[in-house]
């Protein structure tokens, strides 16, 4: 067993509080990753997609995860549980100084998440506090005008790791 952080980056101008549309733990974002068998390191071809709401019972046992998925390669299964309450909105401050955030906790047996790739449905809040819903990240970037603050909002740049964590 594994525990991954997903962890975001970005250059938000005039924005903060990056983060899935009903927060850090919304039941319905979608996260996007690719996995890497832990076994004969392939790494999938197609993204896999998890979500706090649905879950599937694990096989040989009482419990239950978020994602069961066989190696295409070498047949080896493996899970990932995600784990809720470890997740934070991307700041603007956070984002000046180039540093990530956490974003959702990974419990990985026998795969490692790799290439996280930004979707929709995400939100985030001008610096004057206009709020920005349902955020397609999924082109890489995000720009609009701020009508209260009179300034342009842009979301560029956006990275993702999945750091080994405790």
């Amino acid at each position: 067993m594994v525990n991954y952080m997903l962890m975001i980056t970005g250059e938000l101008e005039n924005l903060t509080n990056l983060q899935p549309q009903g927060g850090c733990d919304d039941p319905d974002f979608t996260y996007y990753f690719k996995v890497k068998c832990g076994n004969c390191g392939e790494v999938s071809q197609k993204e896999t997609c998890v979500t706090l709401n649905e879950t599937v019972p694990l096989p040989k046992s009482k419990g239950t995860t978020h994602l069961v998925q066989k190696c295409k390669f070498c047949d080896r299964e493996g899970t990932i549980l995600m784990i809720p309450g470890r997740g934070r909105p991307l700041t603007q401050e956070m984002s000046e100084s180039g540093k990530f955030t956490p974003l959702m906790l990974l419990d990985s047996r026998g795969f490692e998440p790799v290439e996280f790739s930004f979707g929709t449905g995400w939100k985030a809040e001008s610096m004057e506090g206009t709020k920005f819903d349902d955020i397609d990240l999924s082109g890489g970037e995000f720009a609009e005008y701020d009508e209260k603050g009179e300034c342009p909002v842009m979301i560029s740049n956006l990275r993702a790791t999945f750091d080994v964590t405790k």
